[in-house]
């Protein structure tokens, strides 16, 4: 006859306290950037209208985008702090990957406006001021260095945080081309220039967007978490003492950093799967750290274990929570 025995381990007191941590101070951080991007985003669209430069409306467009990125990742991370209730039994974590999506999105909606703006300044460009582009995009370079550094003093585990991240940095390599440009114009006069810069810049949007859409479509596609393989966890498993084999075993991240496991494992007639469950969750977090994990231990013969075949259900013992 079947038997099920159910234990939840609650041992992660610790792990939450950390994380409270480390998210508020994530959230200082943030805080910081989005003070230095929106005092000297004002300044750079009107300057960028009164000039006719292209490059500097482009980089006060994308500094737009950075300052909604972040307070996007905000309020994402207000929300995935609210305790699990209700239908929502992780809570709402993932909420951080809704803002890592929208703010490739955005990225990638960007860069394609800007390349149409940039193939007309091409064909016909307008009259810029070159040294004044020059000198406000060598004051916009140190305001993104402290923004940039801001944000990777914070957690960029979180795709939340490195979707912000991505944007700022972005916008760091705009500056700089924006300053090369400008400076280049003026000494110049090949007005042209100004639309390669943010040629450039849309170049550089639409590589960090395609990589925030591919990594947070990753997790809610509910792939295996970056770096961890199935086949690999499979075999850590196996290796454990006592675990006859693997089965049903899937791996998929909640969100950033979030990795959770679920599967079979198949034990000895007259083992101990109590013990051998709390060995293989501690080597998971200890290995893979993952920090939620639900096994299920079958007891069958060792023969039929070994060689992949079982005449039936064997006894079962079931247990859902985090490592040992």
């Amino acid at each position: 006859m079947s038997h099920d025995h159910t234990h939840h381990d609650h041992g992660h007191g610790h792990h939450d306290h950390s994380h409270a941590i480390s998210a508020d101070a994530d959230r200082r951080y943030l805080y910081t950037a989005l003070g230095l991007l929106v005092a000297f985003m004002a300044f750079e669209v009107v300057v960028g209208i009164i000039v006719n430069s292209l490059a500097l409306i482009a980089d006060a467009g994308h500094m737009l985008t950075d300052a909604g990125a972040i307070g996007l990742a905000l309020v994402a991370m207000r929300l995935a702090s609210r305790p699990a209730s209700g239908r929502f039994t992780f809570g709402l974590k993932r909420s951080e990957i809704l803002s890592a999506q929208a703010n490739g999105i955005t990225l990638l909606l960007l860069s394609v406006w800007f390349v149409i703006e940039g193939v007309m300044r091409l064909v016909a460009p307008p009259q810029v001021d070159g040294l004044f582009v020059g000198v406000v995009a060598l004051v916009g370079i140190v305001f993104n260095l402290g923004a940039t550094w801001a944000l990777s003093k914070a957690n960029r585990e979180s795709l939340n945080v490195e979707g912000s991240f991505q944007h700022i940095l972005t916008d760091l390599y705009a500056f700089i081309a924006t300053a090369i440009a400008g400076f280049a114009i003026w000494w110049t006069g090949w007005y042209r220039l100004d639309a390669v810069a943010a040629l450039i810049v849309a170049a550089l949007m639409l590589k960090a967007g395609i990589g925030l859409v591919r990594e947070s479509g990753r997790v809610f596609l509910e792939a295996a978490p970056a770096g961890l393989h199935p086949e690999t966890l499979d075999a850590a498993i196996r290796d454990v003492p006592g675990v006859l084999g693997v089965e049903d075993l899937h791996v998929w991240e909640v969100t950033s950093g979030m990795a959770c496991l679920s599967g079979d494992i198949l034990v000895g007639t007259n083992a101990d799967c109590h013990a051998i469950r709390r060995a293989v969750q501690t080597m998971l977090h200890d290995d893979f750290k993952i920090e939620h994990s639900t096994l299920q231990a079958e007891h069958v013969a060792d023969d039929s274990a070994r060689i992949g075949t079982r005449e039936g259900p064997g006894d079962s013992c079931v247990f859902a929570g985090g490592h040992a």
